[in-house]
């Protein structure tokens, strides 16, 4: 599984997993279970009760977790050095082995332009989904 995209793929899984797990279980613990009761009694089946009912209270929740794990993955650098080879780099790599010169000799000021410009998308998705993680942060939060 060493340098190639499926190992990296499952380290992100496995280390991902474990915030994704904590932060949905503290907010799935949060739903009235009333809700449940009501959908089964309606005759929901457990199943339709957790796609029509439950699921889309997970929304926020789950946007979250996404956005915190993709902001995680995309600047992450260690990892990516460490599991990937040469032939597949993230851009975080790539952009350290680009500026790297000969003997070791680095163009710092061009190194920090390209990061600065590898950080834009990232900055731009964090901004555009900047109210999914308020209202997830502040739905679990509360507790009634």
């Amino acid at each position: 599984m060493l340098q190639s995209i499926p190992g990296i793929v499952f380290a992100y899984c496995g280390f991902g997993g474990a915030m994704t797990v904590f932060i949905l279980t503290g907010f799935i613990k949060g739903i009235p279970y009333e809700l449940e009761e009501a959908a089964s009694i309606d005759g929901c089946s457990p199943e339709g009760t957790f796609f029509r009912i439950i699921f889309p209270l997970l929304k926020p929740v789950i946007t979250t977790v996404t956005i915190l794990n993709g902001m995680w993955i995309w600047n992450d650098y260690l990892l990516p050095y460490l599991v990937l080879g040469t032939d597949n780099k993230t851009v975080p790599v790539a952009i350290q082995i680009a500026m790297q010169g000969a003997y070791g000799a680095t163009d710092y000021g061009g190194f920090m332009a390209m990061l600065v410009l590898a950080i834009i998308p990232i900055i731009v998705f964090y901004l555009c989904s900047q109210k999914y993680i308020i209202k997830g942060v502040i739905a679990g939060a509360v507790k009634g």
